[in-house]
């Protein structure tokens, strides 16, 4: 009939609001069920695009492919001095302002180990207690040193020493030695898995030890690729021996902790790259970084991030 118009052509989708009570109001056989029905499939389908951000320090992902194909947002840094290693205030004071836009619950690719302090800058965005899981080769919980700059070695430091939320550190990949040198009140917030155990492990228990560990708190996960063994990436800081196969069995049993509804993944970030201005098998990388995209893009892993990409920002500050 000329001048008809479907219920669905009347309703404000843009007005709706997840997670809220929403009411559409319409008489019987009007097409309510229909509706509502086809809204909620297009909210589905929208929750699975999840948010794939890259911090551009260096220019390294112009040679990848990972990413390409896929929606991406890129935050420029090349251009901000006193970034390298370590971050100074005026660094920082630029970098949050770039990244104001994004929430921590994204799936952020942050450049080589050099950079791994954005983790702490993330984390300050995240607005409930939660625990930290890291993957790496080094405990990056030196103290301050030069004034107290934020670093790549320190930042777990800094996030323990000034993010109330953060409840506990699970820490896999140093050496004893290294984990033996951190100061005891702050071993304290740390569940630590150590290179060497690692090395007479099997990658079911590896994955048993990560399940057991995650899920009392919202899990916020960082990876640096040094942790890795050189056959599967190709870093410009000391590497370890992991294999990239234990490692997604980690990741594995943290989804079947998702899956039971007993964690949730606030947010992601990966680094680990080699150096842009050196020789490095950065399409090692490449493929490193496929591999997890695309586990962390899984339908039951990305919904579980997606669901807290738009969280309050500023909690821990």
């Amino acid at each position: 009939m000329k001048g008809t118009k479907y219920l669905s052509e009347l309703v404000d989708c843009s007005a709706l609001q997840k997670g809220q009570l929403n009411v559409i109001k319409a008489p019987t056989g009007s097409g309510k069920t229909t509706t509502v029905y086809s809204i909620l499939q297009d909210l589905k389908n929208t929750d699975k695009n999840i948010k794939i951000l890259m911090m551009d320090f260096s220019g390294i992902y112009e040679d990848q492919q990972f990413w390409r194909g896929k929606e991406v947002s890129r935050v420029e840094a090349r251009d901000i001095p006193g970034t390298n290693c370590y971050c100074d205030e005026d660094a920082m004071n630029a970098i949050r302002s770039r990244i104001a836009p994004y929430s921590s619950g994204e799936i952020h690719f942050i450049d080589s180990g050099n950079y791994h302090y954005m983790t702490r800058i993330w984390l300050e965005k995240i607005s409930e207690p939660f625990e930290l899981l890291v993957f790496d080769n080094h405990t990056d919980m030196q103290p301050p040193a030069f004034g107290g700059l934020l670093s790549c070695g320190g930042w777990i430091y800094d996030s323990i020493m000034e993010l109330p939320l953060l409840k506990k550190v699970i820490l896999i990949g140093p050496d004893e030695e290294a984990f033996s040198r951190v100061e005891p009140e702050f071993k304290e917030k740390v569940e630590f898995l150590s290179r060497e155990r690692l090395l007479e492990m099997e990658e079911t228990e590896v994955s048993a030890f990560v399940k057991n560990q995650v899920g009392e708190y919202p899990l916020y996960i960082s990876i640096d690729k040094d942790v890795l063994c050189e056959t599967d990436a190709d870093t410009n800081w000391s590497q370890g021996d992991m294999r990239l196969s234990t490692m997604l069995e980690c990741l594995g049993a943290v989804k079947e902790k998702c899956a039971e509804r007993i964690s949730r993944i606030l947010g992601v970030d990966i680094c680990g790259e080699c150096d842009v201005t050196e020789p490095g098998n950065s399409a090692l990388n490449d493929m490193a970084n496929a591999a997890l995209l695309e586990f962390f893009t899984s339908t039951d892993v990305g919904e579980d991030i997606e669901e807290n990409k738009n969280g309050t920002t500023g909690g821990n500050g």
